[in-house]
């Protein structure tokens, strides 16, 4: 098997391929450009894109050259894949600023100093925003089929749970197959690789090139990421896990790693660092905290770089040990005025530090909370927490949540 397609497999990045022999045949014997795409539905992208962004690493590795496309012109129309409604449709402004910050977090991840394998950034809406209508149905309709579009997952699977599904959506596919077209007519696209959700619209570009141009081109698929626990890759209880250090906190990304569920360590340890499958092999049986710090470090070096991770790693250090300081804990501010009359389990729940009362009294009876590194034994009005004439307190829940709460 060719390299890149054996570290693909490795690193348990491989779900299914169109031609699996014949792609490995290419890679073994020339560099390509193979593709993303991204939709720019939200300012930053989250953890439930970086298995992407890592296979165009990858690509980059062996010497591929990966474009990235992003999907100014599919985000006015919305993938149906893995949806069970419509999704807002967003203007035409917040798209583009959409665009320009998924591009910057990409070129964080991604080299760019070299010419052969720098990554090409393109936007569908370029080559969407003008097609005739008349001439695309006669020259792309023409090749799709109304029984094969209604046997694919994302639009089934919404029929079935008499869920709506507008016309502009069920186009979503032959648009993405056009995509394709149009990448490898332009830059000589060969690959294009997405999720398991994608393997539909895919297969549509890999088979639109083969009727259009009689082209050989191929399609590969990652797997879709969800945590142990069932949860879907990227959503916490807590909210997204941004890779935007505005949207998110360089500590608070450190700590999502550092905090992974046992079972996914590993896994993860060789989807989402550079560590090479084989060490990793060696290192799986070491103290697991330590092979956590070590999926931490290396996964917010790779974003907000090796400086910014030391300091997440120092600083959980000192907030772990009771006798820590606030410095550098993340911030919750609060009004005094709306807490006047208001218990500490109040605050907890309002600003979803914990998502039940059940639960916090538990966490009290316990002395699983502490105020300023001191275990409570009741729910206490938040107006009797000794402030220290500083106006803000530490808050600490179990053994890895610790804020510092200012109250102005």
């Amino acid at each position: 098997m060719n390299k890149f397609l054996q570290e693909f497999h490795d690193r348990e990045y491989f779900y299914q391929c169109t031609d699996g022999e014949n792609l490995s045949k290419i890679l073994e014997n020339k560099k390509i450009r193979a593709y993303i795409g991204f939709d720019c539905t939200a300012e930053s992208l989250h953890v439930g894109s970086l298995l992407q962004i890592m296979c165009l690493r990858l690509l980059q590795k062996y010497g591929h050259q990966p474009i990235v496309l992003l999907g100014g012109g599919t985000t006015r129309i919305g993938d149906p894949s893995g949806k069970d409604k419509t999704r807002q449709i967003l203007d035409e402004k917040t798209i583009e600023r959409n665009i320009k910050n998924i591009e910057k977090i990409l070129k964080i991840f991604l080299l760019t100093n070299d010419k052969e394998t720098s990554p090409i950034f393109v936007n569908n809406y370029d080559w969407l925003k003008n097609l005739n209508y008349i001439s695309f149905l006669r020259e792309i309709g023409k090749h799709f089929t109304i029984n094969k579009m209604l046997s694919f997952d994302s639009v089934k699977l919404r029929l079935e749970r008499e869920q709506s599904l507008s016309y502009m959506e069920f186009n979503y596919m032959i648009l993405q197959a056009y995509d394709f077209l149009e990448l490898n007519e332009k830059y000589h696209c060969q690959l294009q690789i997405g999720g398991s959700d994608q393997w539909g619209n895919i297969v549509n570009g890999v088979e639109l090139i083969k009727r259009h141009s009689s082209k050989e081109v191929y399609g590969l698929t990652t797997p879709l990421i969800t945590l142990a626990s069932g949860a879907k890759m990227g959503k916490t209880e807590g909210g997204a896990i941004w890779l935007d250090k505005n949207l998110l906190s360089p500590y608070d990304y450190w700590q999502f790693w550092r905090n992974v569920d046992d079972r996914d360590l590993v896994k993860f340890l060789k989807s989402f660092t550079d560590i090479s499958p084989r060490e990793i092999e060696l290192k799986k049986n070491e103290n697991i905290n330590d092979l956590k710090i070590l999926l931490a470090n290396e996964a917010t070096s790779m974003l907000h770089g090796d400086l910014e991770a030391k300091k997440c790693y120092e600083q959980a250090k000192k907030i772990f040990s009771d006798n820590s300081s606030d410095e550098g804990l993340p911030v919750i501010k609060l009004s005094k005025n709306n807490l006047k009359s208001k218990n500490l389990s109040d605050l907890i729940l309002e600003t979803k530090l914990e998502s039940s009362k059940s639960e916090i009294k538990r966490l009290i009876k316990n002395n699983g909370i502490k105020i300023n590194n001191f275990k409570i034994k009741e729910d206490l009005k938040v107006s009797k927490i000794d402030l220290n004439k500083k106006n803000f307190f530490k808050l600490s829940i179990g053994k890895k949540k610790h804020f510092k709460i200012e109250i102005n």
